[in-house]
């Protein structure tokens, strides 16, 4: 027996059903990494002033990139991204609320009550206002 029938021999399992899928995987990556070292290796090498110089798009630089920014924007991201990730997790109770019941309604009640101490302590500690 060779190789190849042993490979298609396999019954099928959980992991022996994802073989075909490995073995592609394993194909493209080598495919990519022979692009890259050929193009590497054929390509041109014209290490030119121009190619070198720092792309500005045109428009002459004026003061410094590394001036200070405010703190109450990075703040206000941070934010967004964790409120707009606790309302990722409504979506498996809104594809399952009738299996759930009651229950599960209670519960997203207390996730919701949950969320909104949240909300109302990031407020009261003054994290969204703009005064500066």
């Amino acid at each position: 027996m060779t190789w190849l029938n042993l490979l298609l021999d396999i019954k099928d399992t959980s992991a022996a059903s994802y073989l075909p899928i490995g073995i592609q995987l394993i194909f493209a990556a080598g495919f990519v990494a022979a692009m890259i070292g050929m193009s590497a290796m054929v390509g041109p090498k014209r290490q030119t002033k121009d190619k070198l110089e720092t792309f500005t798009s045109g428009i002459p630089t004026h003061g410094d990139a590394r001036q200070p920014m405010a703190i109450k924007y990075f703040l206000v991201a941070i934010l967004f991204v964790l409120f707009d990730v606790e309302v990722i997790f409504f979506y498996p109770y809104a594809v399952n609320f009738r299996s759930l019941g009651w229950a599960g309604f209670v519960e997203v009640l207390m996730f919701v009550g949950f969320f909104l101490i949240g909300f109302i302590y990031i407020i009261k500690k003054g994290a969204l206002t703009w005064e500066d």
